[in-house]
């Protein structure tokens, strides 16, 4: 992973010429010749602040995880700094490290963790768990105010432990990251079917850990709906959650621990449901007048079926702009305006005939229009560009952001229409108009999500200040109208606040009472999730 941007270096692509024009005559965004040019300084060049672990933790840590497990380097510690929203990435752009660990431990086992946690916790040393670093929401940033802390990177925890092929269950390991557990599964005929944008490099853990949603939700289903069982390690025990796929028993408690982002603990494991890899699949894209008309297309198919496992719809801004498909950026879509839809279904051949002919059926009558496959199979194709395409836009001093939401399907008009007047509102103040955009990318029978990306020129002295004034603009307005603070990013630093008014005074007091109970020293990820007490 590039430690100042996303993923592989090699895989990014520079702006089409239609992207810049796009920036300078949309946005007022200096490109080319017209403004200085960018640079990032390089990694060794980099400087953390100096480590606070003394060499007693050091000694200590080490005869846990082994020789070599932990790092308290330079170039380790700036890869474990912050994680992949703007504002950390322009952070590491301009060289501050200042929130780099004082060191990465790298434990082998869940009983390395367990001991891990309960040396961290005796000695006061912060500890923050690390997967793929893909957070956009602080996630990786705790306030450990003067304590060490530690990044506990759990890349050497990367196996498929078990495969119930009776049950359709898997056992897999936090550190895995996605593309790798999806061989190992398809190497026996199964598939997570778990696509987010972050899927590339984001783990296992991080998935649990943060309720993440993929691509196909439509017909797989968001991450926890697929945990049917979790093994957690906590300061003051281990928690072996799961022993049936439904229970009575009780409240869930492994919904507890499931997006619970470090706070509570560490995951060591998740059993997962897997499904038998489909034998094909088919995508197409379908034209609808204006948003709302396509919104109430897909609230048909999501209420009523069939149920495909793709189906998204772009707002009129991005559909033109062709944000589904970075290498068409600055093309309207062909034979006019309106929105794109973009629908996808898994079975036999047979399967997906049946199930197309009854989706095309519902999506014309609700004054769709169809595209054919060639939409569709151009989204499958670059749906993991667009945070490559952000590092390439901050490159020529665009700066670029997203954030996301959910709601009922009654509140959804008017929360779509909060959110962006709010964002347009507050980053309108800089000079030029921010370009917002907008689509459904999940949905369900009562509602769906709103996933919203900001284009604006780095006008501000201060971008990353520009940026938290729009952010809170946007969170206050998602609240407002009815939605809830994150439909799959998670909460991090930057929604707790916003959390803790949605779920009420009560609501945070029993998240601190848990946090209390399973982490009374204060150390699993501070800061994170978990809202602090009022003061008195």
């Amino acid at each position: 992973m590039l430690w100042s941007g996303w993923g592989d270096p090699a895989a990014a692509a520079p702006l089409p010429d239609a992207v810049t024009g796009l920036l300078r005559d949309l946005l007022g965004v200096r490109t080319g010749d017209a403004r200085p040019p960018v640079s990032r300084p390089a990694l060794e060049d980099v400087a953390p602040p100096p480590a606070r672990l003394d060499y007693d933790a050091f000694a200590a840590l080490t005869a846990i995880v082994g020789v070599g497990n932990v790092q308290t380097d330079a170039e380790a510690r700036v890869r474990h700094t912050r994680g992949k929203s703007t504002p950390d990435l322009l952070r590491m752009r301009a060289g501050d490290a200042a929130a780099a660990p004082d060191a990465v431990v790298l434990p082998g086992s869940h009983d390395e963790v367990s001991a891990v946690l309960r040396r961290c916790a005796e000695r006061g040393i912060a500890v923050v768990p690390f997967g793929g670093g893909t957070s956009v929401v602080g996630g990786l940033a705790p306030d450990a105010g003067e304590r060490p802390f530690v990044a506990l990177d759990l890349r050497r925890m990367d196996a498929l432990l078990d495969l119930d092929e009776e049950s359709r269950t898997a056992v897999l390991q936090p550190g895995l990251r996605a593309p790798a557990a999806e061989a190992l599964l398809r190497e026996r005929g199964y598939t997570l079917g778990h696509f987010p944008q972050s899927y590339e490099w984001a783990s296992i853990g991080g998935f649990a850990a943060a309720r993440s949603s993929g691509q196909a939700s439509a017909g797989y289903g968001r991450f926890d709906e697929m945990v049917v069982g979790l093994t957690a390690a906590t300061p003051q025990g281990d928690l072996d959650l799961g022993r049936a796929p439904r229970s009575a028993a009780g409240p869930d408690l492994r919904q507890l621990v499931l997006g619970s982002e470090g706070a509570f603990g560490v995951i060591t494991s998740v059993t997962v449901r897997v499904r038998p890899l489909p034998a094909g699949a088919a995508y197409e894209g379908w034209r609808f007048p204006t948003f709302a008309a396509g919104a109430a297309a897909l609230r048909r198919i999501a209420q009523d079926g069939p149920r495909p496992s793709v189906l998204r719809l772009s707002d009129e801004a991005e559909t033109a702009i062709g944000l589904a498909d970075p290498a068409a950026i600055g093309s309207a879509l062909a034979g006019g305006a309106g929105c794109l839809a973009v629908i996808g279904f898994e079975g036999t051949p047979e399967e997906i005939d049946a199930a197309r002919g009854l989706a095309a059926a519902r999506l014309a009558a609700a004054g769709g229009e169809p595209l054919g496959a060639e939409p569709g199979d151009r989204w499958e194709h670059g749906r993991f560009n667009a945070p490559y395409l952000r590092d390439a836009l901050l490159d020529v001093g665009a700066f670029v952001e997203t954030l996301e939401t959910a709601a009922f399907w009654s509140k959804i008009p008017a929360l779509y229409a909060a959110v962006r007047d709010a964002l347009t509102d507050t980053l309108g103040g800089a000079g030029t108009p921010p370009l917002v955009m907008c689509h459904i990318s999940h949905v369900y029978e009562t509602g769906a999500s709103l996933y919203f990306t900001v284009v604006s020129a780095q006008g501000a002295d201060d971008p990353v200040a520009h940026w938290a004034k729009a952010k809170h603009a946007a969170n206050d307005a998602i609240l407002a109208a009815g939605g809830t603070i994150s439909h799959h990013h998670g909460v991090g630093s930057d929604h707790r606040d916003w959390y803790a008014r949605e779920i009420g005074p009560l609501g945070a007091d029993v998240l601190r009472a848990v946090k209390d109970r399973l982490d009374p020293a204060g150390v699993l990820n501070p800061g994170i999730l978990v809202p602090p007490a009022p003061k008195e």
